[in-house]
């Protein structure tokens, strides 16, 4: 802990300033109180922080459950039988868990990952936009491309070009330049602006600006643009905020479909996320997807015992945790104690902070999800990883996430069909003939996206000071996501001690520094070793 610190509580800062709006926007979409908002995001930091494998990951309510959330409200008659719902869906996600249910998270294809990522990168931009010039914009916590409202993302742009606030926009301007000078400038000048992360900055002279302002009609930023933490008079009007589930209600069929409604796409959008973060986390860490669904599962149910919304491993937070370099499940810790004392001791100072500072947070957020690089390298891939990649970012942003995976899912599936008509499958030989810790894999025929679960399981699993041969000489097709997971098994294989024999046709070669470079991808086909 004392060697990360320095890491990770900068970026438990950033984190927290990205969660806080979305604690709040997110409550406001699904029509519960504001205050269950905060809730999910101390119990998804704290709670589920403690008890994860994730160490990158950071949990709280999930804009994907919004829609779902002020649904039940209504159906079920009140906030209160909804956390019914809440409760039984944790202890449904718990029993996933127990079943090993997260064995599924393996087999996402990685076009449709980094599809997702860049998909809701780009949500993340158009919904922050209005935000970001000062338009009063409720839906901009509602991923869905369809709003509560009745508008969609690119109608509230529209509008948003007849109701810029000079201030806000100003501000927020004024501190999406500082992040990106902080970034790509100070940062590289001194370890002093490593350790003061810009975003912290940025939200200081927020307030600042607000402050300065208010006598200013032209200038000054109204309530509607700032964030709105409940600020309680006393300890009993705090503890007045809590809301208790009304278990009468538990022997109401419909409570029990939306528990299981919410425990499945739980633990869909929390075993996506966590496919996604291990994909862009720095040092390959390999979430244990089982032991995530049983930390989701406890979190929702103390969550919904103490009224607070659904909760899920999220991309924003994980992903601006990764960003700001977190290291541990510490980071994810400190942001939920961060916004548990906030809310308690400064529910004032934070509601003087603008909305358009922090989109221009999450702006930048977006932007490194979805970089325009990134379209071009997975064009040069070929189409068997473009097609489904494209079709899941057009189908997050004009739909919803789950309907966006389920879409990339179904042509990566169709891509591999076409490609592959026969089962792939490989064989594990381990040898310990004089005294020495050999192992030996070799991959079949084909080899698709279908084993991804099996090998990364093995391949996690083997010993230190392994001598592993890996033989491809029969190999005619290998998926390019098992040469990622090749590749990120060779970074792993340095610290582990064990060293690599490849085995082709193309000659045998000891410790390769790169998989992908020894299979020489090439721009519009997939990996074929015939």
């Amino acid at each position: 802990m004392l060697k990360t610190i320095k890491s990770d509580l900068p970026a438990s800062v950033v984190v927290f300033f990205v969660a806080l709006p979305l604690c709040l926007g997110i409550a406001l979409a699904s029509g519960a109180p504001l205050f269950s908002g905060l809730i999910a995001g101390i119990i998804g930091g704290i709670v589920v922080g403690a008890l994860s494998g994730s160490k990158i990951g950071v949990s709280g309510p999930a804009a994907g459950l919004a829609a779902i959330v002020l649904t039940a409200i209504g159906s079920l008659g009140g906030y209160e039988n909804f956390l019914v719902a809440v409760v039984l869906g944790g202890v449904i996600q718990l029993l996933f868990g127990v079943l090993k249910a997260g064995i599924i998270g393996y087999y996402f294809p990685s076009s449709v990952i980094k599809g997702m990522l860049t998909g809701i990168g780009i949500i993340i931009i158009l919904k922050q936009i209005p935000n970001f010039f000062g338009y009063d914009e409720e839906s901009a916590w509602d991923l869905e491309f369809f709003e509560i409202d009745g508008g969609n993302t690119f109608s509230e742009l529209f509008s948003m070009l007849s109701n810029i606030h000079p201030g806000a926009a100003l501000i927020g301007i004024i501190g999406l330049v500082l992040l990106v000078f902080w970034e790509k400038v100070l940062s590289k000048k001194s370890k002093v602006f490593e350790i003061i992360q810009g975003p912290f900055v940025v939200v200081v002279l927020g307030i600042v600006f607000f402050t300065l302002t208010q006598n200013y009609d032209a200038l000054s930023i109204g309530a509607v643009h700032m964030v709105s933490v409940p600020i309680p008079e006393d300890i009993n009007s705090f503890i007045g905020q809590f809301s208790f589930p009304n278990f009468s209600a538990i022997t109401n069929p419909e409570v029990w479909i939306v528990a299981f409604t919410i425990a499945l796409v739980a633990s869909l959008e929390t075993l996506l996320c966590v496919e996604a973060s291990d994909k862009i986390d720095p040092d390959k860490n390999v979430t244990p997807t089982n032991r995530e669904l049983l930390a989701q599962g406890a979190g929702n149910i103390i969550s919904g015992l103490i009224g607070g919304l659904p909760i899920t491993q999220v991309i924003v937070r994980s992903s601006a945790n990764i960003q700001s370099g977190g290291k541990t499940k510490m980071s994810a810790i400190f942001h939920g104690f961060l916004l548990l004392i906030s809310v308690i001791l400064i529910p004032t100072l934070l509601n003087k902070i603008p909305l358009s500072v922090l989109a221009a947070i999450l702006l930048l957020v977006g932007y490194k999800l979805a970089k325009p690089g990134l379209f071009k390298q997975m064009y040069q891939l070929g189409w068997k990883q473009s097609i489904p990649f494209f079709v899941t970012v057009f189908g997050i942003v004009f739909t919803d996430l789950l309907v966006g995976i389920g879409l990339g899912l179904m042509v990566g599936i169709v891509v591999i069909l076409l490609k592959s008509y026969q089962n792939s499958h490989f064989l594990h030989i381990e040898d310990n003939s004089n005294g020495k810790h050999k192992i030996k894999m070799t991959l079949a025929e084909e080899v698709t996206f279908f084993n991804k679960g099996a090998i990364l399981k093995e391949l996690d699993s083997l010993p230190r000071d392994t001598y592993f041969e890996f033989d491809v000489t029969k190999t005619r097709y290998l998926d390019y996501d098992i040469i990622e997971i090749l590749e990120d098994f060779a970074f792993k294989a340095k610290e582990r001690n064990i060293d690599i024999k490849l085995i082709s046709k193309r000659g045998v070669v000891e410790n390769p520094p790169s998989f992908i470079e020894f299979f020489k991808l090439r721009p519009k086909s997939n990996i074929s070793l015939s």
